[in-house]
């Protein structure tokens, strides 16, 4: 396989070590290709990626990691990534590559990497090499592209107020409506205040609670419950003697 403009320089864009590349079925849908349909069995080379820049082409190449021997190489022209590279439609580390022979005949192969780190490096390395190419083209033709950073040449007008300046702003003051906090409570300006109504105390609030108890190491209250037990104690032996009949009716007999 021959390579055009030999004498042209050549920018390694990315090398991946090892990566596998898969016999595959036939496309059955429109949709794309899924990797689960390509068995281990299928797998018919492992080897070395290089990813190279050779002025607006650039070329995935799978080479022998030892003697550098090329296995094949797949050639992405300008705007034409889509029909080069194909990613999978079921995982991020498989790719179809359309490989070609230099005599106008073509393949698709899968290609498969070991890690996602891997085929995200390989998803970059395309696109770096698709806006440099577009850079090259816009420094040919004298355009640039929306995605360019716009520099204003224009000074910054200065806003700020100058010693002496002042601002004047005009404020409308609306009419008060008297649906404002004083107006509600009756205590606007304007017209006769209103006399506020207040709501009858609850049902329960008549009542004479019960005064609490006193707490249990109060020395008033335990002085207190002493005296009220010994007056208890003796009163019922002051009235049964005064109601007993038996020294009622001595006594008359002593009389008579």
């Amino acid at each position: 396989m021959s390579f055009d403009e030999e004498d042209s320089i050549e920018h390694t864009l990315l090398v991946v070590r090892e990566v596998s590349v898969f016999k595959i079925p036939p496309r059955s849908t429109s949709g794309g290709y899924k990797c689960g349909e390509w068995l281990q069995s299928d797998k018919i080379w492992s080897g070395r990626l290089r990813v190279v820049s050779c002025k607006d082409r650039c070329e995935i190449r799978l080479e022998d990691p030892n003697s550098g021997e090329l296995f094949a190489a797949c050639f992405i022209h300008p705007g034409q990534r889509e029909s080069s590279v194909e990613p999978a439609l079921d995982s991020s580390r498989y790719f179809v590559l359309k490989i070609e022979d230099g005599n106008g005949k073509h393949a698709f192969i899968g290609l498969g990497f070991n890690e996602r780190n891997e085929a995200f490096d390989f998803n970059v390395a395309l696109s770096d090499h698709e806006k440099h190419v577009r850079r090259e083209n816009e420094k040919e033709t004298g355009e640039t592209s929306d995605s360019d950073s716009h520099i204003d040449i224009h000074p910054a007008v200065n806003h700020r107020l100058k010693e002496g300046e002042t601002i004047r702003i005009n404020v409308k003051h609306k009419p008060s409506s008297g649906t404002g906090m004083l107006s509600a409570a009756g205590l606007s300006g304007s017209g006769k205040p209103k006399t506020l109504s207040l709501a009858p105390p609850p049902s329960g609030a008549g009542k004479i609670r019960s005064p609490l108890p006193p707490p249990p190491n109060d020395p008033v209250a335990a002085r207190l419950a002493s005296t009220s037990q010994s007056v208890d104690q003796r009163a019922p032996k002051e009235n049964m003697k005064q109601t007993n009949p038996s020294t009622y009716f001595s006594q008359l007999e002593v009389c008579l």
